[in-house]
């Protein structure tokens, strides 16, 4: 984006790496990131501060039952992800993980919206089918 401005009898011009839309969009996921942030801590605190205040100990190491239900839970997910094809999966954690947009997934992947909304609907589907 190019801005040109006259001072005196010269012109100066600017040219913008980032077009204000840009800019906007760039501070909506940012702000949406720290609102995520900040309701994952319910107590204002950060969250090395509440497993310290939780736990009473320093530094936090997760328990052994901790660590095989992470990966229990790791393992299912990729499960329910395995049964999607590879633009559901793409698109689905585009979309979840790094908080895209169905127009910029879209832009991204080459098609339209509301394909990009169909195919999240299905992955969606598909977890509450193994889940429920």
């Amino acid at each position: 984006m190019g801005i040109s401005f006259k001072r005196g009898k010269r012109i100066a011009a600017y040219e913008a790496a980032m077009s204000v839309s840009e800019l906007l969009e760039l501070s909506k996921r940012k702000a949406r990131s720290l609102y995520r942030e900040e309701r994952d801590c319910w107590d204002w605190r950060g969250f090395d501060e509440y497993i310290i205040a939780a736990e009473a100990r320093l530094p936090y190491r997760e328990t052994p039952e901790q660590y095989v239900c992470r990966m229990e839970t790791r393992e299912e997910i990729l499960a329910v992800l395995a049964l999607c094809t590879e633009k559901q999966q793409e698109r689905f954690l585009l979309h979840a993980l790094y908080e895209f947009t169905y127009e910029e997934i879209g832009e991204m992947c080459g098609c339209s919206k509301v394909a990009v909304h169909d195919s999240i609907e299905a992955v969606r589907k598909k977890f509450f089918k193994f889940y429920l």
